[in-house]
């Protein structure tokens, strides 16, 4: 057995993480940098730190669960959920039910929830937001960014639900209001069913083809028939119909 190979198999019993459903070389990569920069030789030592320290596990999990994100990333693709998706969902279901899945520090579900107040009064509106990370749902919570993730934000609705506090934006109770977040891992917990609308972007790509297929396969399992998944640029899904989906736009697919 390998040094990582006994890393991934302690990482498993002590936090039911699955280190060998994430892509190797990549995750490898990032937790090397990790530990050397820590000052241990091998993933063994790393190991050891860990059971030691938490604040070094806490480091672990935040390294690993990759939070990178921003509001209105890709806004063409929020048009497309604006002025397509929406309209139909809304017109076979007026209160819809809304996951945001893996949604990082919050932009995500925030942004769900300003796209979909054209439609809805805020009061209607509700979506649940989860991660692997309990650190960057905390910061999600807080609702407070930096200048540079609010960059592809339209200016009436940065105007409309942000408060500029220094260098940073918060977002506003009424918006944070409507979001509910969760502790949730998409490779190991119970998926609740019937959503409308489900947000998964930019997270696929660090997972092995086996864990997309069951990832994929527990989505539309999710979804009610003719629910969408909505997913990142870079994560296009090539035989949609394996799945029970129809392609509905670029990066939309609703459920047969």
């Amino acid at each position: 057995m390998t040094d990582y190979e006994g890393f991934i198999t302690n990482i498993k019993r002590k936090t039911n993480i699955d280190l060998a459903l994430y892509k190797e070389a990549q995750m490898k990569r990032r937790l090397t940098s990790l530990y050397e920069k820590r000052g241990f030789k091998n993933f063994n030592d790393f190991y050891k730190g860990m059971e030691r320290d938490q604040q070094l596990l806490s480091e672990f999990l935040d390294r690993m669960t990759i939070n990178v994100s921003e509001f209105y990333r890709n806004g063409k693709r929020w048009e497309v959920l604006q002025n397509k998706i929406f309209p139909r969902l809304l017109k076979e279901n007026r209160k819809l039910k809304i996951w945001s899945a893996a949604c990082s520090t919050g932009e995500e579900p925030y942004t769900i929830a300003m796209v979909l107040s054209n439609y809805l009064p805020l009061s209607q509106i509700s979506i649940l937001a989860t991660d692997l990370d309990e650190n960057a749902i905390a910061k999600a919570k807080t609702g407070i960014y930096p200048e540079r993730s609010l960059a592809e934000v339209p200016t009436a609705i940065k105007e409309k639900y942000f408060v500029k506090n220094g260098m940073f934006y918060q977002v506003k109770d009424e918006i944070k209001r409507t979001v509910t977040f969760r502790k949730h891992n998409l490779l190991k917990d119970p998926y609740e069913q019937n959503y409308d609308l489900i947000v998964c972007r930019n997270v696929m790509i660090y997972f092995t083809e086996e864990a997309k297929d069951q990832i994929y396969l527990n989505f539309s399992k999710a979804l009610r028939p003719g629910g969408v998944l909505f997913v990142g640029s870079t994560e296009q899904i090539f035989n949609p119909s394996k799945y029970s989906f129809d392609i509905e736009d670029t990066f939309f697919y609703s459920k047969a």
